[in-house]
């Protein structure tokens, strides 16, 4: 059977949570995971076990840039050639995977940091078998017609909207 592109969009948490559980899951089958990070430094909770299971390869940018609106021009110019080489990286290994997680590569998308146009070449001309998982805010009306399957996360309340700050093993 052919692999199916997995969309975990919106402003709710969970999209990384989910594509993590996947992850999980397809490990756990004997699959190999490929799984890629952009904006994020690797030290979130989950990262260090999906570096222990095997068959899990976790690819994260060697330099973190931190938010994107907080970015220079010339830290945004480096991030895109940065994690362009990464997702190179990624596509190119991927060819190995059973299952290629694009953790925040719709976010990476919408800031111009990875070419949509490349991403969308890479859905299209994927290895068959391969699945393949995008999370982010805000996909574009492209992004939406590559996908197989489409998941909303929407935030109705977060304790971090009354000052509650992110908790260590819940929220990184």
């Amino acid at each position: 059977m052919a692999g199916l592109v997995h969309l975990y969009c919106g402003d709710g948490k969970g999209k990384s949570t989910a594509a993590v559980g996947l992850s999980l899951r397809a490990a756990g089958a004997g699959k190999k995971v490929l799984f890629l990070q952009f904006f994020k430094d690797g030290s979130s909770s989950e990262i260090g076990l999906l570096r222990q299971i095997p068959g899990v390869e976790v690819l994260v940018c060697p330099r973190h840039f931190g938010r994107f609106r907080n970015m220079s021009e010339e830290q945004k110019a480096e991030a895109k050639e940065a994690y362009g080489a990464l997702f190179a990286e990624a596509c190119d290994k991927a060819k190995e995977a059973d299952l290629l997680v694009l953790d925040e590569a719709v976010s990476a998308c919408g800031h111009g940091v990875i070419s949509e146009e490349k991403l969308l070449a890479f859905l299209r001309d994927k290895p068959e078998e391969l699945e393949v998982v995008l999370t982010g805010r805000e996909p574009s009306q492209g992004l939406y017609d590559a996908a197989d399957y489409i998941t909303k996360m929407q935030k109705l309340r977060h304790p971090f909207d009354v000052g509650v700050p992110a908790r260590k093993g819940i929220e990184f």
